[in-house]
């Protein structure tokens, strides 16, 4: 085994990849060096005042950096048949993890939400670690939809409830709902009856409808969303500083670095609303060119799965785009305001090492799809000319 194969920057097997697959390592590479440079420049005022270290949450962001670097080449390195075979198990596991979550003296409580579990120094958030798995997970359940018994159907669909009630008990209504649309869309795409579709989107709707009415705080965020200069100073306050963030940085921004809004104006600067602070910094053109690396994201995850032979990989590389791409698309959306506020972070942008991991990971997912691919085009050929020698060996042996 070529130990270099496991060093992103170093592994002597990327000339081999079809075009798809370097194209999306350099833009995964690409993506995650930007969020950290922003990320640098966004958490730095809050840790040299919290910590006096400016360097906190950027030194722990390129830990967990590096860790997810090591799970990505080990994933675009595995044959997708293994991590689709393994993923029942680590969604089981990880749903596990959620439900001790709710179990009181075993959650990490923060911001009001019970959403980590604390392994000595380590937090860990399951129901950001699950979003790869549930994706394979949910591919490997639609993608043999046809196959299953109805008890099977319902097995894992139970699962899947259980694992959306458990984030929701957090409370976490924007996990919740993220994780239900995309096994919602990878069932679309797997050509799911449109009366299933139809009924499991009215009862998420009616799920999230029944939490917003005991929650009182999801009631305000809504609230405060549809006019946030109501209540400037409460609780439109985030969307009102991000809003201001956004507007200031014109068409070139500020410069990097010189944010005004991340100097205690902005709440979470480096977490759900680091767009708001790239957006300032870097103006309309760099809120642009961050677009158009999404929209080129996207665009190579669909040209992937449309190349797939294989029902599977072609769900996966639907999920992982919706996981990427759509909630990058999302964390953008609350922070200019075109939704309700979130807690959705933005991938290998804001400060997390559970995001960050699960996100590399995904990304290698991608990736190893786009080169079993690639891959399953040639081998068919390569197999298919010692096969007819046989035959034609064989004729002439048994009619001389």
């Amino acid at each position: 085994m070529n130990l270099r194969s496991f060093i992103p920057f170093f592994d002597p097997s990327v000339q081999e990849w079809s075009l798809e697959a370097r194209l999306l390592r350099w833009l995964t590479l690409l993506w995650l060096f930007v969020g950290l440079v922003v990320l640098f420049s966004a958490s730095y005022p809050v840790a040299d005042t919290n910590f006096a270290d400016g360097l906190y949450y950027f030194k722990r962001q390129v830990l967990w950096g590096i860790v997810g670097l090591l799970a990505f080449s080990i994933i675009v390195n595995t044959p997708l048949r293994f991590m689709l075979g393994t993923a029942h198990w680590w969604v089981m596991i990880l749903l596990c993890l959620i439900l001790a979550t709710l179990v009181p003296g075993l959650g990490t409580t923060a911001g009001g939400a019970t959403r980590w579990l604390s392994i000595g120094p380590i937090p860990i958030q399951p129901s950001e670690l699950i979003k790869p798995f549930l994706v394979l997970q949910s591919a490997k359940v639609f993608g043999h939809w046809d196959r299953l018994s109805w008890s099977v159907r319902f097995s894992w669909l139970g699962v899947f409830g259980l694992m959306l009630v458990g984030i929701l008990l957090q409370p976490n209504l924007s996990t919740t709902a993220f994780c239900g649309m995309t096994i919602w869309l990878i069932a679309l795409a797997a050509g799911l009856p449109y009366l299933y579709l139809g009924g499991t989107a009215f009862a998420g709707i009616l799920l999230a409808t029944i939490s917003i009415s005991l929650q009182s705080y999801q009631r305000r965020r809504i609230m405060s969303f549809t006019n946030p200069w109501a209540d400037a100073m409460g609780d439109g306050y985030q969307l009102v500083q991000s809003l201001l963030a956004i507007g200031s940085g014109g068409t070139w921004g500020s410069g990097f670095g010189l944010s005004q809004q991340k100097l205690f104006y902005l709440p979470i600067q480096y977490t759900d609303f680091i767009f708001a602070v790239f957006a300032e910094e870097f103006g309309f053109v760099g809120s642009l060119l961050l677009l158009l690396l999404l929209m080129t994201y996207g665009t190579l995850a669909l040209i992937v799965s449309m190349k797939a032979q294989n029902i599977l990989h072609r769900l996966v590389a639907i999920g992982v785009m919706i996981l990427m791409v759509g909630q990058s698309l999302l964390n953008i959306g609350v922070a200019a305001g075109v939704l309700p506020t979130t807690g959705l972070p933005l991938p290998l942008f804001s400060y997390g090492g559970n995001s960050m991991i699960a996100c590399l990971v995904a990304a290698g997912l991608l990736i190893r799809v786009a080169r079993e691919s690639s891959e399953a085009e040639v081998l068919p050929l390569q197999d298919a000319k010692p096969k007819t020698q046989r035959r034609r060996r064989g004729a002439t042996r048994s009619y001389p």
